[in-house]
Parts: structure tokens; sequence; C-alpha cells
């Protein structure tokens, strides 16, 4: 074949069709598995933080919009329930930290007592930031087993009562600023379930 522009554009675009089915074959091919994965890690998260239930709280996903500090915030709800009473609230909510957003998931008994937190996602400094991941450590502790209402989500550094990690100020307030707004959405949404079921007794 002569060699020519018009024969290396046609080559080219050649080239460019057959990589893009290619990739276009493996995405079909990995959606799936990748998406399991992720409701998998979902359902555990779930797991780790809601009391016994007996319902299946992906079917009652919702996002709540609340307001914090003047910004609204998107969170998502998952509602526990027992025999078709709510008995908790896992709820995902996100805030900036040192090296990008931390999502959390926090559950909530039905009378606002924190049970647990789960870390989603996160890319904060591994041996700093990234040891909000580790069993125990004590954002965890300074939350659990607390009744939200009762205590101030902010580090002790801002006049709160939450421990920070060592060396981590910001990824510490990521943290509490994540659980404080899934506090909210967890106002706003128990709010409304009490008063839906106040008007059918």
């Amino acid at each position: 074949m002569k060699s020519s522009l018009k024969n290396m554009i046609m080559v080219l675009a050649s080239i460019c069709v057959v990589t893009s089915a290619a990739l276009g074959f493996v995405y079909q091919l990995t959606a799936e598995p990748i998406r399991l994965a992720q409701e998998n890690k979902l359902v555990s998260a779930l797991s780790q933080v809601l009391p016994e239930f007996n319902n299946n709280p992906l079917e009652t996903k919702q996002n709540v919009s609340v307001e914090v500090d003047g910004e609204q915030i998107e969170t998502i709800v998952y509602v526990a329930e027992k025999d078709g009473e709510a008995v908790g609230y896992a709820i995902t909510s996100k805030a900036l930290g040192f090296s990008g957003d931390i999502e959390l998931m926090t559950g909530f008994d039905k009378m606002g007592k924190i049970l647990n937190i789960q870390v989603l996602s996160m890319a904060e400094t591994p041996g700093l930031g990234a040891n909000m991941t580790n069993e125990d450590n004590v954002l965890l502790t300074s939350f659990k087993d607390k009744e939200a209402g009762k205590i101030n989500m902010k580090v002790k550094k801002d006049g709160g009562d939450i421990d920070a990690l060592t060396a981590s100020t910001i990824s510490s307030r990521a943290y509490a600023n994540a659980v404080n707004r899934a506090y909210q959405a967890f106002l706003k949404v128990s709010a409304t379930q009490q008063g839906e079921g106040g008007e059918n007794e």
C-alpha cells in the first residue's frame, strides 16, 4: 500500500474503531462484577452499623437533602425494620478531608444512638488520616454507643467532644462533619416517619 496521508488516516481510524469496540466489550464484561462488588460492600456495611432487622434495607434507599451550616448536603438513608417497624437507620454522608472526600456510613437506632460507623471510601494519608479505618480508633470510639444529640460533633481542638487522630486534624474534622451530616439526615427522616406513624394511630 502506497504511503499517503489518506492511507494513514484510514489506518488510524480503523485502529480507533477496533480499540473502541474492545474497550466496550471489556466494559460489558466487568460492569456487572463491579456492580455486585459495590453492592456486597454496601450490604456488609449495613450489617455492621444496624441493629437486627428482617427487611431489605436496600429497598428503602432514599436520597435526603439537609442543610448544615447554610450548605445543602446530600445523604442517602436506609431504614432497617423488624416486623414492619423501623428499628434503625444507616446513613451515608461525605465531607472533604485532607486528600479528598471521606464517605461514611453511620448507623443509628430509632432513638438516635450511634451504633457504629463504617468508612466506605477515603484517600487519606497512610499512617495518619487513614487510621480512621482501624478498628476502635479514637474517632470511632468518640461516637460509638453515644446519644448523638448529647455530643458536640467537633474535634476537641475546636471545642467539641471528639478525639482526633494523631497529627490528622483535617481528616478528623471531616470524619466528625460527615457524622454530623448523617445525624441531621436522621433527625429529618425519623421525624417524618414518627409524624406518619402518629397520623395512622
